[in-house]
């Protein structure tokens, strides 16, 4: 089996998750990181045992000895980061949002798919895997026809301080958690037949006004090309830890998937117990701590798929088309939430 080299680009909250998740995947090595802050570079180096470093990004992307190239960078990042890379013609994958805006979502879609290679887009809630077994169930028809999906993304606020700057990241809550729940209402309706074409949207800043000038919460519906309803929750002042929560209604019945909230161990601890999920506010009292966190999210899986189609090369099933439509529909959702009115998504 060819083992597949890998770059991590970014040294922060996504790039360790990508790495738990790379963990438990066979035939890979992650083999360079890089970070625009050479401490970062080598801390992280340190921690995950990674050979390399650099805050050289030029000097990377030259490397003839890497096979993908991972970009956990911040949104501001994304576009240059990918450009980069399509124009040496390097398979390249992204973290969710794709970009800040429709704009640099297409020129990534457009310069990743003209240079050829391989690139896919890291959204992890459809390689959950109660997600993907709730749409192997959607397969079969356990459900009929799906006419409702809500889904639920919320916690405390942003972990680094620059997510809270609307200039750098794209947006507030809605840009930072819808663009999983707009992924999950397309990968349970079936995204190859069915299309968002309209969307109507809500936000407000409740508590974090202080810190952004983005909404801390808000609401986004999405109409499907066949009448059916895309319900989707984000906020940025839920306490208590991520709260990840989908339904499926469909003619025939139902589904509901819960990550976070539903964990297979509830504990009380007087004293701090350590890390219990990712965003939780305290470590002890009641708690709900996640096992295998990386894996239930979705990070190992996604990492399986796309180290295995480098090997195979195939291209994977999220692209950057993907990352593209979930920008078009944020962008509408934007419109929305100023107009107060229904608006068609452009594409």
């Amino acid at each position: 089996m060819k083992t597949v080299n890998l770059a991590m680009l970014g040294s922060g909250f996504v790039a360790d998750f990508f790495m738990q998740g790379l963990a438990n995947v066979a035939g890979q090595q992650v083999v360079v990181n890089y970070s625009r802050s050479p401490q970062r570079a080598r801390d992280f180096a340190a921690r995950w045992g990674v050979p390399g470093c650099s805050t050289d990004l030029k000097e990377v992307i030259t490397r003839t000895d890497i096979d993908l190239f991972l970009i956990a960078l911040p949104n501001e990042e994304h576009a240059p980061a990918a450009l980069a890379l399509a124009k040496a013609k390097r398979n390249q994958v992204c973290t969710k949002p794709l970009a800040r805006n429709r704009r640099e979502a297409k020129s990534m879609w457009d310069a990743a798919r003209k240079s050829g290679a391989l690139h896919g887009y890291a959204e992890t809630e459809v390689f959950a895997p109660c997600v993907v077994k709730a749409r192997e169930t959607i397969e079969r028809g356990g459900v009929g026809r799906v006419i409702w999906v809500r889904s639920r993304e919320s916690h405390s606020g942003p972990h680094s301080a620059h997510f809270w700057d609307i200039r750098k990241t794209g947006g507030g809550a809605m840009h930072d958690l819808g663009c999983h729940c707009i992924a999950a209402a397309r990968y349970f309706f079936g995204k190859a037949g069915d299309r968002i074409v309209e969307v109507m949207a809500w936000g407000d800043t409740f508590v974090h006004g202080d810190k952004t000038k983005g909404e801390d919460n808000a609401l986004l519906v999405l109409r499907f090309a066949s009448g059916g309803i895309g319900h989707c929750e984000l906020s940025w002042t839920t306490l208590g830890g991520l709260d990840l929560r989908n339904e499926v209604h469909g003619s025939e019945g139902s589904i509901f998937t819960d990550v976070t909230r539903g964990t297979p161990i509830v504990s009380f601890t007087r004293k701090s117990a350590g890390y219990v999920v990712e965003k939780a506010d305290i470590d002890f009292g009641w708690t709900r701590p996640l096992p295998e966190e990386a894996f239930a999210y979705g990070y190992q899986a996604e990492m399986r798929h796309f180290v295995e189609c480098v090997r195979d090369g195939h291209q994977p099933r999220e692209t950057y088309e993907d990352g593209y439509i979930v920008n078009c529909v944020l962008e509408a959702g934007y419109e929305s939430m100023r107009s107060r009115k229904w608006v068609k998504v452009r594409y």
